[in-house]
C-alpha cells in the first residue's frame, strides 16, 4: 500500500517538470481550424474542470495516505480512497482526451512550445481540498461533499455549453458526452458514499469505535 502511494506521488511530481521539455520546434502544417469550433466560455469552464478533477484526486490520495499510516491503520478506508484517487485522475485524463479530440489544446501560433504551454496550466500544481478526517465518518462526509461539489460543477458545464450566453452555440456533442459519461457515474458514486456513511454511523452508534473497525474490515474485503 505504501509503495502504491509512493509511486503515485512520484509519478505526479516526475511528469510535471518533464512536460516542460517536450517542446517541438517544427511549425505545424497549415490546417483549417473551422473543425475546432467551440464557445470560448465553454472551453474555459471545461479546462477548469480538469483542475477540479485533479484536486479531487489529490484529496483522495491525501485521505488514502492518512488511513494507511501505522498509527491509524484502516486498510479498508485506505483502499477505498486510493482507488477513488485513481478514478478522479482518470476523469481528468478523459476530459483532456476529449479536448484533444476537439482540437482545443493546440495553441493559435506556430511555435510548438506555445502549444505545450496551453496544456500545462490545467494540470499544473493541483492541491488537495482541506478536509477534516480524524475518523472514518468524517472522511466519508468530506468525500460526499467533494463529490457533490464536482457534480454541481459538471452540471454547470452542461448548462453553459448547452446555450452559451454570448454565442448561443449549442454544443450538443459535449453536453451529451458529459451527461452520459459523467453524471450517472457521479450520482452512483454519491449514493455509494452516502450508503457507506449511513451504515458506518449506525455501526458506531451501537458498537462505538469497534463499529469503525468492523466497517473497515468489511470495506477492505468489498462487503460494503
Amino acid at each position: 500500500m505504501k509503495l502504491l502511494i509512493f509511486l503515485t506521488v512520484f509519478t505526479l511530481f516526475a511528469v510535471m517538470p518533464s512536460l516542460q521539455l517536450l517542446t517541438c520546434e517544427i511549425p505545424p502544417g497549415s490546417v483549417p481550424k473551422e473543425w475546432t469550433k467551440m464557445d470560448d466560455q465553454c472551453i474555459s469552464i471545461l479546462r477548469a474542470q480538469v483542475q477540479e478533477e485533479l484536486k479531487a484526486a489529490m484529496t483522495y490520495l491525501n485521505l488514502g495516505a492518512h488511513f494507511s499510516q501505522d498509527t491509524v491503520n484502516r486498510p479498508g478506508f485506505a483502499k477505498f480512497f486510493l482507488e477513488s484517487a485513481s478514478e478522479e485522475r482518470q476523469h481528468a485524463m478523459k476530459i483532456i482526451e476529449y479536448m484533444l479530440m476537439r482540437g482545443q489544446l493546440t495553441g493559435k501560433n506556430s511555435i510548438g512550445g506555445e502549444r505545450l504551454r496551453n496544456i500545462l496550466p490545467i494540470i499544473d500544481n493541483p492541491k488537495p481540498v482541506a478536509t477534516t478526517h480524524n475518523t472514518g465518518a468524517q472522511a466519508l462526509k468530506a468525500a460526499l461533499e467533494l463529490e457533490t461539489s464536482v457534480t454541481e460543477k459538471i452540471r454547470n458545464i452542461i448548462v453553459t455549453c448547452e446555450e452559451p450566453p454570448v454565442t448561443k452555440y449549442n454544443d450538443y456533442h459535449l453536453v451529451d458526452w458529459l451527461t452520459g459519461e459523467y453524471l450517472e457515474e457521479q450520482y452512483k458514486g454519491q449514493r455509494d458514499i452516502a450508503g457507506k456513511l449511513s451504515t458506518l454511523s449506525k455501526l458506531m452508534a451501537t458498537h462505538g469505535e469497534l463499529g469503525e473497525f468492523l466497517f473497515d474490515k468489511k470495506m477492505l474485503h468489498g462487503e460494503i
